[in-house]
């Protein structure tokens, strides 16, 4: 037997568990992605996200709503008569008809521990808080936020150098079996659903774009987990002479190191810069419209020397 499903994604995170649920031979009704968004130089082209991009590669309905608070929408959803909704990274609030449109529910794959890191940040929020593990979950949507009781859990090591893009990769492939498990368990009615607990939550607020400039005058620990959290995307940064200049720069990789100094003051020549308590080693750098680069390279061209300030 197979269920009759209803994806609801939008980003590259969504993408291998679309693929994954497709390949298991379930039937996907439609697939609900956000609104095509400008994009280019000039913003006037518009361009489908990934997940709709996918959906079209398989062949699949796609639609594309900027709401589904409409009752006309809310309809549609329902006349397609699913046994099940899947959400990965959607993007859109659900409202209580849409939760309750499909025969066996709405069932989410969220990037952390829950009741830990609740909302739209985990993978950000869990680097820059130092933890030392996440994990994908499969939960069962409700009115809250990411509230439900949650069904199943894949647990993933984040390794005390990893960029936020690579956590998000490995959640990501880690998310796509785990929800075909859980289709499979709730097609034989033995998906098990455990409350959350009510003590350890914690809420992953959106990142700020105050956020992304580096604070030098802060421990070294947390400005490296700030750097790597915010890598690639959005990019934490800050301002340094380059070629006799002031430059707005990315900073993509770093690793602590030991030193001391005036916060952001460069200490040697292979790029330690002093923190508010001890240091970090800059790793890979990215220039306005340049491409990344290792601190090596990128030294050839920036003329950096010790004493120089960051800010």
């Amino acid at each position: 037997m197979t269920l009759k499903i209803i994806f609801m994604g939008t980003p590259d995170f969504s993408v291998p568990t679309l693929r994954a649920i497709a390949a298991a031979g379930h039937e996907i009704a439609a697939v609900y992605s956000q609104p095509p968004r400008p994009a280019g130089r000039r913003g006037l082209v518009l361009t489908p996200s990934p997940v709709q991009r996918a959906a079209e590669e398989l062949g699949l309905d796609v639609r594309t709503p900027a709401s589904l608070k409409s009752v006309e929408e809310q309809q549609r959803f329902r006349a397609l008569d699913a046994d099940v909704a899947v959400v990965v990274a959607y993007g859109l609030l659900l409202p209580p008809a849409i939760l309750e449109a499909t025969r066996l529910g709405c069932y989410n794959g969220h990037a952390s521990l829950l009741p830990r890191w609740r909302g739209a940040a985990p993978i950000q929020r869990a680097i820059m808080a130092g933890d030392a593990e996440t994990g994908m979950m499969i939960m069962k949507m409700d009115v809250g936020l990411d509230t439900g009781p949650v069904a199943l859990t894949a647990r993933v090591a984040i390794e005390p150098d990893m960029t936020g893009g690579e956590l998000h990769d490995l959640l990501s492939a880690a998310g796509a079996p785990l929800m075909v498990e859980a289709l499979a368990r709730l097609e034989r009615g033995e998906l098990p659903l455990t409350p959350q607990d009510e003590v350890g939550v914690t809420y992953a607020c959106k990142i700020d774009k105050a956020e992304t400039r580096i604070d030098w005058s802060r421990p070294a620990t947390e400005v490296h987990n700030r750097i790597r959290a915010l890598s690639p995307t959005p990019g934490a940064w800050c301002e340094m002479s380059v070629a006799g200049s002031p430059e707005r720069v990315k900073l993509l990789r770093t690793t602590l190191a030991e030193g001391a100094g005036a916060p952001g003051e460069v200490l040697d020549d292979s790029l330690v810069i002093a923190c508010g308590t001890s240091a970090v080693r800059l790793v890979e750098l990215q220039r306005a419209g340049g491409r990344p680069l290792v601190a090596a390279d990128f030294l050839r061209g920036a003329k950096l020397a010790r004493g120089d300030r960051l800010s």
